[in-house]
């Protein structure tokens, strides 16, 4: 069985990245800093949730509950280390006393509006953070790699569906510039130094352990307590949504696409495959949860596209690569987990 770095292992996409290579016999190392731009509580849920371990945990402060989940997760197949990608002394530390056979790094500054607001933490969490991870799998010999790139890359693209090899020089905020400098450092250390790489382009996911400050968790919170929602522009801008267990598969293709293959760059789009507007992805919660809805409406906010629309036949044809679920269906899976305790923080 392979060893698994996976940063970013306790947010939402990373939690159930772990559970699900886990589950399938291998071993993880998972990188995350538990920042305070994401309450830790929730990243403790996540974790023991993706261990599949019981969820009852008495919060104290965050020194000392980090140092008992420590003590509750760590075994012969998971690890759980507490750094910052951007503390090159402690990831050197890990990459030099640790067997790793792929690098997942999915740690980011997330989100468009937040890093408009905080352009320089972006900036060096996303780029700096990407460069280290890069420059200690030179040093150190490990040459598979997948990376979290986004959507947001595209900007303000006409053309639909997004393709790969469509131009993508013109973003429109501060966060999709950091994820397309990614991909362009990951083409750098592939050329120079053999560093096999996908960069894998997410299309709006969404699911169970979504963050709260996300749209459809924010939206659910929101009409399941009667209160306004924050309504940006007129409700026709679209989003591609893509359910978590559908992404998942995705980058499970790409590990095996990578650890199989040598000689590889390649820039993947992981979407959904199908569009619904923002006033339609309202409305549809409002049905799942029985309610009805009440809009602030707002400007549109400065950063937001008019809409996301993946082409996914190249993932299709390179790593078998295929959306199972439905807007509707992980729009349901969601609501029933959010009813059935979701997040308390």
């Amino acid at each position: 069985m392979s060893v698994y770095l996976i940063t970013g292992g306790a947010g939402f996409i990373g939690s159930h990245l772990c559970e699900a290579l886990l589950k399938e016999g291998h071993h993880i190392i998972n990188v995350d800093s538990f920042a305070d731009n994401y309450s830790y509580q929730r990243k403790v849920i996540n974790v023991l949730e993706s261990l599949g371990m019981d969820t009852e945990f008495t919060f104290r402060n965050k020194k000392d509950d980090l140092q008992l989940l420590l003590q509750r997760v760590n075994g012969d197949r998971y690890r759980l280390e507490l750094t910052d990608i951007r503390c090159m002394d402690s990831m050197e530390h890990i990459f030099q006393t640790s067997r790793i056979d792929v690098v997942v790094h999915l740690a980011a500054y997330p989100g468009v509006r937040a890093s408009m607001d905080n352009p320089y933490e972006a900036e060096e969490v996303n780029v700096k953070g990407t460069l280290h991870i890069l420059e200690l799998m030179r040093k150190h010999g490990i040459r598979k790699w997948i990376c979290a790139s986004s959507s947001s890359v595209y900007g303000t693209n006409a053309k639909v569906p997004f393709a790969e090899d469509d131009a993508v020089e013109s973003p429109i905020s501060v966060y999709a510039m950091t994820k397309k400098s990614c991909e362009l450092l990951g083409h750098i250390y592939h050329h120079q130094y053999g560093i096999d790489t996908i960069m894998l382009r997410f299309f709006t996911v969404f699911g169970e352990r979504q963050r709260p400050d996300l749209a459809i968790h924010k939206f659910t919170a929101l009409i399941d307590q009667g209160l306004e929602i924050p309504f940006y522009g007129d409700g026709s801008t679209y989003r591609d949504y893509t359910y978590i267990k559908d992404i998942i598969n995705g980058i499970k293709g790409s590990i095996e696409y990578v650890e199989q293959q040598q000689n590889v760059y390649q820039i993947l789009n992981l979407g959904g495959n199908q569009t619904h507007s923002l006033a339609s992805m309202v409305e549809d919660i409002a049905q799942e949860l029985g309610k009805k809805t009440i809009l602030h409406k707002l400007p549109k906010q400065p950063g937001d596209v008019d809409r996301t629309y993946a082409d996914i036949s190249k993932a299709q044809n390179m790593i078998g690569y295929e959306p199972m679920t439905t807007f509707r269906e992980g729009l349901q899976a969601f609501v029933s987990w959010y009813k059935g305790g979701g997040y308390e923080w």
